[in-house]
């Protein structure tokens, strides 16, 4: 059975930079449910903000929100749309 798809946005901190090549690789491969991305340096705290829109099936959501947060120096979070 096909999983239906859902409507979720990410919020990501960035605080190492030494793992912004991991994270970029990691949405590359989920690039086909992303709807937008939006990233923000914000050099006053020297980290980067990044949120992510997403249309996918729910463990797809969750099996990317789970990679992130295993990544060194990221924080992320998911909210979802009650759609």
């Amino acid at each position: 059975m096909e999983q239906e798809n859902r409507i979720a946005v990410m919020a990501i901190i960035v605080e190492n930079r030494d793992s912004v090549e991991e994270l970029n690789t990691l949405l590359h491969e989920y690039g086909n449910y992303i709807v937008g991305r939006m990233g923000l340096p914000y050099e006053k705290k020297n980290l980067h903000i990044v949120s992510i829109a997403l249309d996918a099936p729910n463990d797809t959501i969750s099996a990317l929100a789970g990679k992130i947060g295993n990544i060194s120096g990221i924080s992320v979070k998911t909210a979802y749309a009650s759609v």
